[in-house]
């Protein structure tokens, strides 16, 4: 006689099993996954070229790289940093930098062409 406990039982033993079978069917073999050949453009084509592993290219490019970024972070940022500090706390008067030109009144002397400022004219038509 075969009651619930057996049914049960059963019903476990084949639930393990097939539970064993389908983990056993996830593994991949060595020819998995299959995948079809890539297929690239002309500019795709050319970067995989130019990137493949110790090109002469990839590591004439690089030591391009290192020597700017060594350039710009060494050199130039302190250089514009210093003559920036140089041209604006520290001189007198910056180099050809015109604070303000000094003011011009009728009856004045223009320094540099000698003449005499004229009067302005008298304007008949103010509305003040």
């Amino acid at each position: 006689m075969s009651g619930p406990a057996e049914d049960e039982k059963l019903r476990l033993q084949q639930l393990r099993a097939l539970r064993r079978r389908w983990l056993r069917d996830q593994e991949l073999s060595e020819r998995e996954p299959v995948l079809p050949p890539r297929k690239l453009g002309p500019v795709a084509a050319f970067w995989e070229r130019f990137l493949r592993p110790g090109g002469l290219w990839r590591q004439q490019v690089y030591k391009a790289y290192q020597t700017s970024g060594f350039l710009l972070v060494r050199v130039l940022i302190p250089a514009w940093i210093v003559t920036y500090y140089v041209k604006y706390h520290l001189m007198k008067s910056p180099n050809r930098v015109v604070m303000a030109n000094p003011r011009i009144f009728p009856g004045d002397r223009i320094l540099e062409t000698g003449e005499i400022m004229p009067p302005l004219k008298e304007d008949p038509h103010e509305h003040h």
